[in-house]
């Protein structure tokens, strides 16, 4: 292999610096196997633009030195189109190992796996397995352990490195084994094996198949890459965004503004409720306009509340700390959380209303204290009802099969600034009907 004099990611920021002309040439100068690891480190657009501009055979030269798993994340991210183009290019035993990983389910964790590992027989001396490593392990992805399987390629244990550069080259292979080993199955989600890799602090994990056949190994920096472009889609859609297929930077106007148009307009029109809700209520407003002096302080607390507890929801949904069987825990939990904080803000609300009254900064009227109670015990009950629709509504969407992050912060504010004037209003008839109303 060709060793560069600096890092890969290195070289593609200065080439990605470079007008396309210069880059492609660039690029195209590169050693083969060093084409193999810059071809990563560009940008999508980048990658797609040199796939056509370069020619077959600097193209298939570059595809057949990447890593499975670098080519696999290329392939899911190009056109149907390109892909056919490039697929066409591999070796064939390279493109037996890419349709396999195309064909696992996208969220799985076959599709991170790269089949570039070494692996041993129990029968084995230790120092036949040394030979082994030797010959085959600038190959592979790591070196940290080696797997042992049997006649029929089922896996039956693991090896750290160590044990057998510290064992006697006499040794046999099935002397170093206890049995007790750690792997993950095909179909596993990416998410679970993130939960497996956390829990038993492994750098790589090997991946089986329902039978225990070891098809592959996935290493931690490829579990967490997955991870990152997912909280990245989760946290766009929490802020009322559909996910971005570029960076922000790289993602045109008319594409960006597509992206946050739909949600925009959705709750738009569900705003527009509100201003029908405050309708139903006009007669009140009239008679009592010190009510209206209130709304946004009403409904920006219950939207406030709401969206605190969809943010904590989620994110504890995402690191799997919460199950849709906790949703009884969580929504006492919240119901809780919910009063006490409702009872915080009902007091300050009714203690600003006391101390303009009493200072003179704003007459409320003769009825005063009826006004300062309606608006406490609506803070009350609309944080309550905010911290409640926050926190099961992520839990609701999961149970359909949905995406949590889409109970995004926006979502669950409109929804609880139309109740919360239903709540207010309704409370404040309870209280003041006789009086002003």
């Amino acid at each position: 292999m060709d060793i560069l004099v600096k890092h890969p990611a290195d070289i593609a920021e200065q080439f990605s610096a470079l007008d396309e002309k210069e880059r492609n040439l660039a690029f195209m100068l590169l050693p083969g196997r060093d084409k193999g690891e810059v071809f990563p480190y560009f940008d999508l657009a980048t990658q797609e633009e040199l796939a056509r501009s370069l020619g077959d055979k600097e193209l298939a030269e570059t595809l057949n030195n990447l890593e499975p798993d670098d080519r696999t994340a290329l392939f899911e991210d190009f056109p149907d189109d390109l892909i056919k183009y490039c697929v066409n290019l591999l070796e064939k035993k390279q493109r037996e190992i890419a349709l396999n990983l195309i064909g696992y389910r996208p969220d799985s964790v076959a599709r991170l796996m790269t089949p570039l590992y070494i692996q041993v027989r129990p029968e084995w001396s230790v120092e036949r397995a040394l030979q082994h490593i030797k010959r085959y392990g600038k190959k592979a992805e790591t070196l940290n352990f080696i797997y042992v399987v049997d006649r029929n390629n089922r896996l039956i244990d693991d090896l750290r490195i160590g044990q057998l550069l510290l064992a006697d080259n006499s040794q046999l292979i099935i002397d170093l084994m206890d049995s007790n080993f750690i792997s993950i199955v095909t179909t596993t989600p990416i998410e679970q094996s993130l939960e497996i890799f956390d829990k038993y602090d492994r750098a790589a994990l090997p991946i089986v198949s329902e039978n225990g056949t070891l098809v592959g190994i996935v290493t931690i920096d490829d579990i967490l890459d997955q991870i990152k472009e997912r909280d990245t889609e989760d946290i766009q859609k929490f802020g009322g965004v559909q996910e971005l297929d570029m960076s922000y930077t790289r993602t045109p106007l008319t594409q960006l503004v597509k992206k946050r148009a739909g949600w925009l307009v959705v709750l738009f029109l569900s705003e527009m409720l509100t201003a029908s809700a405050m309708g139903y209520f006009d007669a009140e407003i009239e008679r009592a306009v010190v009510l209206a002096l209130f709304v946004p302080l009403i409904i920006s607390s219950g939207g406030n509340s709401g969206s605190q507890a969809a943010s904590l929801i989620i994110r504890s949904l995402a690191l799997g700390e919460l199950k849709l069987r906790d949703w009884w825990y969580v929504m006492r939990k919240e119901a809780l959380s919910g009063l006490m904080l409702g009872a915080i803000l009902g007091a300050i609300g009714f203690v600003r209303i006391l101390v303009w009254q009493q200072t003179g900064l704003f007459d409320y009227g003769p009825y005063w204290e009826w006004v300062g109670i309606s608006v406490a015990t609506s803070l009350v009950l609309i944080v309550l009802w905010g911290t409640l629709s926050g926190s099961l509504i992520p839990l609701l969407l999961k149970r359909c099969g949905l995406d949590p992050a889409t109970a995004s912060a926006p979502f669950v504010a409109t929804l609880v600034d139309v109740t919360g004037l239903l709540i207010y209003f309704t409370i404040a008839a309870m209280f003041l009907t006789g009086k002003i109303l």
